[in-house]
């Protein structure tokens, strides 16, 4: 009996990494993240088919907004990183101000998309929404993920 279990054991042991190593997660894609919190949106607040379709359009304009300062933030880190690395203090002052300019964007990228969507609600839903939390649960810094670091 106790030679069973400790082959079970052994061989679990040496199964699960491999079960565990054959999943791969792939990420959603823009359109399905803009889907999803749509959905979500609509579950909560009870949207109509037309909000639903000028959200999705809010949305995916956010989406590409912080797509765009996302590739140049992962950019301006990196040149920032060589020039501390070079002792680059121009380079740093460049990098930094850059920084700050693509945070900014990406600040009003998602404001501007929580405030268009805000403006769609009807006062019921405004309410509801509000009793969210800080824009909605869903812009300004909520969203998908980590928004302020994520490079």
């Amino acid at each position: 009996m106790k030679q069973r279990l400790i082959t079970a054991f052994i061989l679990l042991t040496v199964a699960v990494p491999f079960g565990f190593a054959q999943r791969s997660h792939t990420p959603p894609t823009p359109a399905q993240q803009v889907a999803n919190k749509v959905a979500r949106l609509t579950a909560i607040l009870t949207l109509t088919t037309a909000q639903q379709a000028q959200a999705t359009t809010i949305f995916t304009t956010e989406q590409s907004t912080l797509s765009s300062v996302s590739a140049s933030m992962k950019t301006a880190r990196t040149a920032l990183k060589t020039a501390v690395q070079t002792n680059d203090t121009a380079g740093i002052t460049l990098q930094a101000s850059t920084i700050g300019n693509l945070t900014t964007q990406e600040v009003q990228a998602q404001s501007t998309a929580s405030a268009d969507f805000y403006a769609i609600l009807t006062a019921t839903q405004q309410a509801q929404y509000n009793k969210l939390g800080a824009f909605g649960g869903f812009g300004g810094g909520g969203g998908f993920g980590p928004r302020g670091r994520r490079n």
